[in-house]
């Protein structure tokens, strides 16, 4: 294993241990919900499951755009790359929305343990997709600009940034289903 897949792999397995720790936290506190909102009383798991969708397909696209990278079809690559990095800019989209409404409808990070716990959870997992695609449309910009070869760092930089956006998506299917999911039981 190269040293930056062995970096980016102890980055993912340290983020992995953060996540679950926010993930126990809104559970613990899911049982104490106090005055004020609930998550199912706030949220619209209908809409944010349309945006989860589209970031679980765009670990889909990652793969295509991954597939093209080893075959050397840099066209196939940009193209999956682009579609990627769509997605994922929807699903940041859609959250930043259902922030907006959340505040509007008085949600907001100190109203109580679910508010808080809610923000910190999907706040933090939706700053790692904002990373993830800063990352991608380097990537993006290196093979548009005919600097992504299999060989070399570049080939190391992209399976790296490959392995932490499968990470993102991976880690949103957990909050997803805690978060969003619990609420329809």
């Amino acid at each position: 294993m190269s040293k930056s897949k062995l970096g980016v792999s102890l980055f993912i397995l340290s983020e992995a241990n953060f996540f679950a720790l926010l993930i126990v936290a809104y559970i613990f506190f899911h049982a104490y919900p106090g005055e004020g909102p609930t998550a199912a009383t706030a949220l619209n798991v209908g809409r944010t499951t349309i945006f989860s969708i589209l970031l679980f397909a765009s670990s889909g696209t990652a793969m295509l755009a991954a597939r093209g990278y080893r075959a050397g079809n840099r066209s196939a690559l940009l193209r999956w790359l682009v579609v990627t990095i769509a997605l994922g800019a929807v699903f940041l989209i859609g959250q930043a929305r259902e922030y907006v409404g959340l505040y509007e409808s008085g949600v907001v990070l100190n109203r109580n343990l679910f508010a808080t716990t809610f923000f910190t959870l999907t706040g933090f997992h939706g700053l790692h997709v904002f990373i993830g695609l800063c990352a991608l449309t380097i990537v993006a910009g290196l093979t548009a600009a005919g600097n992504m070869g299999a060989a070399g760092p570049q080939g190391e930089a992209f399976e790296s940034v490959e392995l932490y956006w499968h990470f993102v998506d991976a880690v949103w299917v957990v909050v997803f289903s805690v978060v969003y999911l619990w609420t329809l039981f």
